[in-house]
């Protein structure tokens, strides 16, 4: 695994392991949403960092890169003064002085081989080095973007899923609203008053019916009172002429 898979996978793993923590216990969003971000936040804190000390630590390679090519340039320079030191000697006969600079010559060729080598093989390390760095930053500014993205959604979201919850309760309620119809009700209280009056009704028919008959059976007693008048007349003789 790449240093680069290393430092920003902890931050899409975390990522990918929130996000479906949200989804399957989406009864609380605020507050699984703060948490993602709370742990976002301190995820890229720790890359930042890795990439930090990833950076640093390119650039020292890069300064070591620098002091070996400066005394590779430097060692060259040395050598050239002691060739040409050497030639001067030689040439006013001086063989012993001219080949104690020549030896010094090698030496400085020696030290000058070995910076360059250093230089040489460093190279390749330090540009791929460097491009791990540049996609680390540009992982890291990308993963800052859409920490942003989600505080900025966070508010949204949340408002939204109060809205669903609101939608519900509303629907709940509307429903109970048509269970409990009123209407039934007035019309099961509807029917009880036309019982009620029915049967006020009733008696005030059945006690006209007595009154009727009370008066009848007066009408009876009337004709009867007469007819045993007219019977005691007859009997004393003073029974009305027709």
């Amino acid at each position: 695994m790449t240093e680069k898979q290393t430092i920003l996978g902890r931050i899409t793993q975390l990522a990918k392991a929130n996000i479906n923590s949200l989804l399957d216990r989406a009864e609380d969003p605020a507050k699984l949403i703060d948490q993602l971000i709370r742990d976002y936040t301190n995820n890229i804190a720790e890359a930042e960092d890795a990439v930090a000390q990833t950076i640093g630590n390119l650039r020292l390679a890069q300064q070591d890169h620098a002091d070996d090519v400066s005394a590779a340039s430097s060692w060259g320079q040395k050598a050239a003064a002691a060739s040409a030191k050497a030639d001067e000697l030689r040439a006013s006969g001086d063989v012993t002085g001219a080949d104690k600079f020549d030896n010094l010559a090698k030496v400085a060729l020696g030290k000058q081989i070995a910076a360059e080598d250093e230089a040489t093989t460093a190279e390749p390390l330090i540009a791929s080095q460097s491009d791990v760095v540049e996609k680390l930053k540009a992982g890291l500014s990308s993963s800052k973007v859409k920490l942003e993205e989600l505080k900025t959604k966070r508010d949204s979201l949340v408002a939204r899923q109060k809205n669903a919850q609101a939608q519900s309760q509303l629907h709940d309620a509307l429903g109970s609203i048509n269970v409990l119809d009123p209407t039934s009700e007035i019309s099961r209280f509807e029917d009880k008053v036309r019982r009620e009056e029915a049967r006020v009704a009733g008696e005030q028919e059945l006690a006209a019916s007595s009154i009727d008959a009370q008066f009848e059976e007066l009408d009876r007693s009337g004709a009867n009172l007469e007819v045993e008048a007219r019977l005691a007349a007859l009997k004393k003789g003073t029974a009305p002429s027709l």
